[in-house]
């Protein structure tokens, strides 16, 4: 692995000037690297962070991903990562005409990465040394406690989709810890602890004023807590205890929680497995973005490396090889999803909606199809607008929103079904359903989407944990419960319950020339229990309809 040319560099600094020009906002260092198949194949189990920890799991994938590629060879056009300065990788036999097209795709994933408000929380720190400190204390713990080590990685991963990704988004995006330090500062601390006089009382809001005009407020809040410290060093123990009082079971994160509330974890022997699960944890966060803007990320680097591209005077006569790898990458399948595709003719699709004023009222009022494809209020604000969405929405809120009728329409997109063809003994697609509803669940459904699983307090009065996987219509996978409750009884250092839903009965599937029809569910309530490594179940009734 080493860092592209000049000649390269040069290119890459060309498109980040007329990426800039467009309206794409990023900072201005990044590092690019060209890597050989053998690079990417073991990058690949580490999410592309060449400093994660080592894990048997990477080394498994490795070994995998070498036969999938003897026998599929094949060479992805780029990888970009979401770090300080953002780090992205290609092949060593790129054209300088395909290097144009993928450096604009780059930095339309760094511009989405450091601009969307998902990724809020992975803007203030370098995730790469982040990793590689975490991967040196793994290693150290690791010549200390031996195989034990890895043991509490296995048991952390099994539970790493459980982190609390959208409280880490509310404490960034709406700071309640400063708000609660300061409303217990006035309210309590100086009125019940201090008992200040009614003058001395008003001095100190009149100071925390003069903090905020002085400095604005997140810096006039620091400096006034800087000065309240000096003055009464007692406050932020008084502060701490108070968060104490509040009830353990908030939240949802159980890794946080078992580090938190564990026995068996907060005993002094133990304790350096916490900081082995605060290492998954803060890798789990940090990836919840990716996972959750999939098609909106891939979508807005699609759209700009083929708007900008074919402005690019750079690329002249090599129309025909863009077209051809466009095409590969950005072709919509007719059964199963591309993400590139869709989002970039999602993205094309709410501009020239915008531009023609068709997000609005009055066009939601007209109901003539010849009237709505002839609506034109020449707006001009389709550009501006698709900048804000790619700053304040995820997947969900994208698909949701903006996959209409309109667009299945004129996309010629379908919902494929499968049955058997008796006559040829084969099975064979057929078109479901083109209605929007259909298509836009289809979408939905192929989101990620983890099981929600709380503490509830009135259940946890013993030291058996207690959990509960709220009912959704989705089933968890069953292969999974058994080991992954043993990881979890194994932090937790007692029983552990497990209250969720399996199906019960279900409706025949429809004939082979019978309409197809979502089948009828009957669901059951079910409780697990993990006791000394074994496991058992229990039926609590079925689900009342």
């Amino acid at each position: 692995m080493e860092l592209i040319d000049q000649h390269t560099k040069k290119i890459m600094e060309g498109c980040k000037d007329r990426a800039r020009e467009a309206g794409l906002s990023f900072d201005d260092e990044t590092l690019e690297y060209i890597v050989t198949n053998r690079d990417l194949l073991e990058l690949s189990p580490k999410i592309m962070i060449p400093t994660l920890y080592d894990y048997w799991v990477h080394d498994v994938e490795v070994l995998k991903e070498k036969g999938r590629y003897e026998l599929y060879p094949g060479n992805p056009y780029e990888t970009v990562i979401n770090t300080r300065p953002a780090i992205s990788f290609y092949n060593d036999n790129n054209p300088d005409w395909l290097n144009v097209m993928i450096f604009y795709h780059v930095l339309a994933h760094i511009d989405f990465f450091q601009n969307n408000i998902f990724f809020r929380h992975t803007w203030d720190y370098d995730f790469t040394g982040q990793a590689l400190s975490d991967k040196r204390l793994i290693a150290r713990l690791r010549a200390e406690k031996g195989r034990w080590v890895d043991y509490v990685i296995e048991f952390s991963r099994g539970i790493d989709n459980l982190v609390g990704y959208y409280s880490e988004l509310s404490r960034l995006n709406r700071p309640q810890s400063e708000s609660k330090r300061l409303d217990f500062y006035f309210d309590v601390f100086l009125q019940a602890e201090r008992h200040l006089s009614i003058t001395e009382y008003i001095k100190e809001i009149e100071r925390y004023n003069d903090c905020l005009r002085q400095y604005g407020e997140k810096l006039g809040e620091d400096s006034f807590f800087s000065d309240a410290d000096i003055k009464y060093p007692e406050f932020e123990a008084f502060f701490k205890k108070s968060l104490e009082k509040k009830s353990k079971y908030k939240g949802t994160d159980l890794l946080q929680f078992l580090m938190d509330h564990s026995d068996f974890l907060n005993k002094e022997e133990n304790e350096w497995m916490k900081s082995i699960m605060q290492v998954v944890r803060k890798t789990s966060v940090f990836f919840q973005p990716q996972i959750r803007t999939k098609i909106m990320n891939e979508g807005w680097a699609s759209y700009w490396h083929e708007t900008l591209f074919l402005q690019d005077d750079r690329i002249k006569s090599h129309e025909v090889e863009f077209a051809r790898v466009n095409a590969g990458v950005t072709s919509m399948p007719r059964v199963g999803l591309n993400p590139y595709a869709l989002g970039m003719r999602m993205f094309y699709y709410i501009e020239d909606m915008v531009n023609k004023g068709k997000h609005s009222f009055d066009f939601q009022k007209v109901l003539d199809q010849n009237r709505r494809k002839d609506f034109d209020a020449k707006t001009g604000k389709g550009r501006e607008f698709i900048f804000k969405i790619r700053e304040n929405f995820c997947d969900f809120m994208f698909i949701s929103t903006f996959v209409d009728q309109d667009f299945v329409t004129l996309n010629n997109l379908f919902v494929a079904g499968q049955r058997l063809n008796q006559a040829k003994m084969v099975w064979e697609y057929y078109v479901k359903s083109r209605k929007a509803e259909e298509y836009r669940k289809m979408l939905m459904d192929s989101l990620y989407h983890p099981p929600y699983i709380d503490v509830p307090a009135d259940k946890n009065t013993s030291k058996t944990l207690y959990l509960r996987h709220n009912f959704e219509e989705k089933p968890l996978v069953a292969e999974f419960i058994a080991n992954t409750m043993m990881g979890i009884e194994y932090l937790w250092g007692w029983p552990v319950q497990l209250e969720t839903h399996e199906v019960f009965s279900m409706s025949p599937p429809a004939g082979p020339q019978e309409v197809q029809k979502e089948p009828d569910i009957e669901w059951q309530q079910i409780l697990y229990t993990m006791e000394n490594r074994k496991l058992s179940k229990r039926a609590l009734g079925k689900m009342k309809k």
